[in-house]
Protein backbone atom coordinates (compact mmCIF):
# COMPACT_ATOMS: atom_id res chain seq x y z
CA UNK A 1 0.00 0.00 0.00
CA UNK A 2 2.49 2.38 1.09
CA UNK A 3 4.39 1.57 -2.19
CA UNK A 4 1.37 1.94 -4.60
CA UNK A 5 1.09 5.58 -2.47
CA UNK A 6 4.70 6.97 -2.89
CA UNK A 7 4.83 6.90 -7.04
CA UNK A 8 2.22 9.27 -7.30
CA UNK A 9 3.39 11.41 -4.79
CA UNK A 10 6.60 11.71 -6.32
CA UNK A 11 5.33 12.38 -9.60
CA UNK A 12 3.42 15.00 -8.00
CA UNK A 13 6.41 16.80 -6.52
CA UNK A 14 8.37 16.41 -9.69
CA UNK A 15 5.66 18.09 -11.62
CA UNK A 16 5.37 20.88 -9.35
CA UNK A 17 9.36 21.19 -9.37
CA UNK A 18 8.99 21.20 -13.11
CA UNK A 19 6.10 24.18 -12.96
CA UNK A 20 8.22 26.30 -10.28
CA UNK A 21 11.26 26.25 -12.48
CA UNK A 22 9.02 27.03 -15.71
CA UNK A 23 7.76 30.33 -13.80
CA UNK A 24 10.80 30.96 -12.60
CA UNK A 25 12.67 31.28 -16.47
CA UNK A 26 9.76 33.34 -17.44
CA UNK A 27 10.25 35.85 -14.56
CA UNK A 28 13.21 36.08 -16.33
CA UNK A 29 12.95 36.70 -20.07
CA UNK A 30 10.21 39.15 -21.45
CA UNK A 31 7.67 40.80 -19.81
CA UNK A 32 4.61 41.73 -21.19
CA UNK A 33 1.20 43.89 -20.48
CA UNK A 34 -2.12 43.29 -22.43
CA UNK A 35 -2.85 45.34 -25.55
CA UNK A 36 -5.99 47.10 -23.85
CA UNK A 37 -3.30 48.71 -20.90
CA UNK A 38 -1.96 50.41 -23.87
CA UNK A 39 -2.63 53.68 -25.33
CA UNK A 40 -0.62 53.39 -27.89
CA UNK A 41 -2.53 50.19 -28.62
CA UNK A 42 -6.24 51.79 -27.97
CA UNK A 43 -5.51 55.07 -29.93
CA UNK A 44 -4.44 52.18 -33.09
CA UNK A 45 -7.16 50.54 -33.17
CA UNK A 46 -9.61 53.77 -32.68
CA UNK A 47 -7.80 55.19 -36.07
CA UNK A 48 -8.07 51.40 -37.67
CA UNK A 49 -12.18 51.98 -37.03
CA UNK A 50 -12.10 55.14 -38.64
CA UNK A 51 -10.23 54.13 -41.94
CA UNK A 52 -12.46 50.83 -42.72
CA UNK A 53 -15.51 53.79 -42.04
CA UNK A 54 -14.00 55.71 -44.44
CA UNK A 55 -16.21 56.24 -47.49
CA UNK A 56 -14.23 55.27 -51.00
CA UNK A 57 -14.52 57.62 -53.69
CA UNK A 58 -13.01 55.18 -56.13
CA UNK A 59 -10.43 58.38 -57.33
CA UNK A 60 -6.37 57.35 -56.32
CA UNK A 61 -5.35 60.57 -55.15
CA UNK A 62 -8.17 61.55 -53.69
CA UNK A 63 -8.88 58.13 -51.04
CA UNK A 64 -4.76 57.89 -50.72
CA UNK A 65 -5.21 61.65 -49.21
CA UNK A 66 -8.16 61.07 -47.22
CA UNK A 67 -6.83 57.90 -45.70
CA UNK A 68 -3.18 59.28 -44.94
CA UNK A 69 -4.62 62.11 -43.20
CA UNK A 70 -6.67 59.58 -40.52
CA UNK A 71 -2.91 57.71 -40.60
CA UNK A 72 -1.37 60.57 -39.88
CA UNK A 73 -3.61 61.74 -36.77
CA UNK A 74 -3.01 58.22 -35.32
CA UNK A 75 1.13 59.05 -35.59
CA UNK A 76 0.55 62.15 -34.03
CA UNK A 77 -1.60 60.85 -30.96
CA UNK A 78 0.79 58.34 -30.50
CA UNK A 79 3.57 60.73 -30.64
CA UNK A 80 2.04 62.79 -28.13
CA UNK A 81 1.64 60.30 -25.58
CA UNK A 82 5.17 59.42 -26.45
CA UNK A 83 5.82 63.24 -25.26
CA UNK A 84 3.55 62.71 -22.32
CA UNK A 85 5.19 59.32 -21.12
CA UNK A 86 8.67 58.91 -22.25
CA UNK A 87 11.79 58.88 -20.63
CA UNK A 88 14.00 58.59 -23.91
CA UNK A 89 15.66 61.83 -25.51
CA UNK A 90 16.25 59.88 -28.65
CA UNK A 91 12.49 58.64 -28.84
CA UNK A 92 11.14 62.02 -27.73
CA UNK A 93 12.84 63.48 -29.86
CA UNK A 94 11.46 61.28 -32.92
CA UNK A 95 8.30 62.00 -31.65
CA UNK A 96 8.53 65.74 -31.89
CA UNK A 97 9.95 65.15 -35.48
CA UNK A 98 6.51 62.91 -36.70
CA UNK A 99 4.49 65.62 -35.19
CA UNK A 100 6.21 68.09 -37.16
CA UNK A 101 6.23 66.92 -40.72
CA UNK A 102 2.58 65.17 -40.52
CA UNK A 103 0.90 67.85 -39.25
CA UNK A 104 2.35 69.64 -42.34
CA UNK A 105 1.52 66.62 -44.34
CA UNK A 106 -2.13 67.06 -43.34
CA UNK A 107 -2.22 70.71 -44.19
CA UNK A 108 -0.48 69.58 -47.66
CA UNK A 109 -3.41 66.77 -48.56
CA UNK A 110 -6.17 68.83 -46.89
CA UNK A 111 -5.00 71.45 -49.86
CA UNK A 112 -5.19 68.95 -52.47
CA UNK A 113 -8.25 67.44 -51.33
CA UNK A 114 -10.29 71.31 -51.17
CA UNK A 115 -8.94 71.45 -55.33
CA UNK A 116 -9.65 67.63 -56.59
CA UNK A 117 -13.01 66.78 -56.46
CA UNK A 118 -12.98 63.35 -56.68
CA UNK A 119 -13.47 61.86 -60.40
CA UNK A 120 -14.06 58.65 -62.66
CA UNK A 121 -12.59 56.18 -63.95
CA UNK A 122 -12.35 54.67 -60.71
CA UNK A 123 -9.64 52.46 -59.22
CA UNK A 124 -10.99 49.25 -57.19
CA UNK A 125 -7.09 47.58 -57.35
CA UNK A 126 -5.94 50.76 -55.82
CA UNK A 127 -8.62 50.50 -52.98
CA UNK A 128 -8.55 46.77 -52.55
CA UNK A 129 -5.13 47.12 -51.61
CA UNK A 130 -5.05 50.20 -49.59
CA UNK A 131 -6.95 47.91 -47.19
CA UNK A 132 -5.40 45.31 -47.25
CA UNK A 133 -2.13 47.27 -46.22
CA UNK A 134 -4.47 48.73 -43.32
CA UNK A 135 -5.25 45.26 -42.08
CA UNK A 136 -1.22 44.27 -42.26
CA UNK A 137 -0.35 46.56 -40.24
CA UNK A 138 -2.86 46.00 -37.76
CA UNK A 139 -1.99 42.44 -37.56
CA UNK A 140 1.51 43.66 -37.02
CA UNK A 141 0.60 45.68 -34.03
CA UNK A 142 -1.54 42.73 -32.69
CA UNK A 143 1.58 40.37 -32.69
CA UNK A 144 3.72 43.23 -30.86
CA UNK A 145 4.81 42.08 -27.29
CA UNK A 146 3.96 45.04 -25.62
CA UNK A 147 6.41 45.88 -22.48
CA UNK A 148 4.53 48.50 -20.78
CA UNK A 149 7.78 50.36 -21.98
CA UNK A 150 6.52 54.18 -23.18
CA UNK A 151 9.75 54.54 -25.30
CA UNK A 152 10.37 50.54 -26.48
CA UNK A 153 6.98 50.08 -27.14
CA UNK A 154 6.60 53.74 -29.10
CA UNK A 155 9.46 52.36 -31.34
CA UNK A 156 7.84 48.92 -31.83
CA UNK A 157 4.28 49.75 -32.99
CA UNK A 158 5.95 53.24 -34.76
CA UNK A 159 7.43 50.38 -36.90
CA UNK A 160 4.54 49.15 -38.55
CA UNK A 161 2.72 52.23 -38.38
CA UNK A 162 5.23 53.73 -40.74
CA UNK A 163 5.76 50.49 -42.79
CA UNK A 164 2.03 50.83 -43.76
CA UNK A 165 2.69 54.40 -45.21
CA UNK A 166 4.92 52.96 -47.19
CA UNK A 167 3.30 50.74 -48.37
CA UNK A 168 0.56 52.99 -49.38
CA UNK A 169 2.89 55.02 -50.82
CA UNK A 170 3.74 52.64 -53.43
CA UNK A 171 0.31 51.48 -54.27
CA UNK A 172 -0.20 55.86 -54.94
CA UNK A 173 3.02 55.61 -57.07
CA UNK A 174 1.65 52.77 -58.94
CA UNK A 175 -1.88 53.72 -59.43
CA UNK A 176 -2.39 57.20 -58.57
CA UNK A 177 -2.83 60.32 -61.75
CA UNK A 178 -1.65 63.63 -60.33
CA UNK A 179 1.60 64.79 -59.46
CA UNK A 180 1.00 66.62 -56.36
CA UNK A 181 0.51 63.47 -54.64
CA UNK A 182 2.85 61.35 -56.59
CA UNK A 183 5.61 63.90 -54.85
CA UNK A 184 3.94 63.44 -51.39
CA UNK A 185 4.19 60.02 -51.54
CA UNK A 186 7.65 59.73 -52.75
CA UNK A 187 8.39 62.02 -49.86
CA UNK A 188 6.74 59.96 -47.12
CA UNK A 189 8.52 56.95 -48.29
CA UNK A 190 11.79 58.72 -48.37
CA UNK A 191 11.30 60.16 -44.78
CA UNK A 192 9.76 57.22 -43.20
CA UNK A 193 12.57 54.52 -43.99
CA UNK A 194 14.65 56.10 -42.49
CA UNK A 195 12.59 56.58 -39.20
CA UNK A 196 11.77 52.75 -39.61
CA UNK A 197 15.66 52.34 -39.10
CA UNK A 198 15.96 55.00 -36.59
CA UNK A 199 13.48 52.94 -34.67
CA UNK A 200 14.76 49.35 -35.67
CA UNK A 201 18.31 50.78 -34.48
CA UNK A 202 16.29 52.21 -31.14
CA UNK A 203 15.40 48.53 -30.24
CA UNK A 204 18.16 46.43 -31.37
CA UNK A 205 19.89 49.20 -28.52
CA UNK A 206 17.80 48.97 -25.85
CA UNK A 207 16.34 44.74 -26.48
CA UNK A 208 13.99 43.76 -23.74
CA UNK A 209 15.40 39.96 -23.86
Amino acid sequence: MLRTLRLPLLASLLAFGALTSCNKDDSDGLMVIAHDESVYMRNMHEGMAMMEAMPKTGDPDNDYSTMMIMHHQIAIKNSQEELKSGKSAEMKAMAQSIIDKQLAEITQFNAFLAGHPAHAPAVPEFNALQMMNMMQMMKAVDLRPLTGDPDFDFAQLMIDHHQAAVENSDALLKYGRENATKTLAQQIITDQKMEIKMLQDFLLANKKY
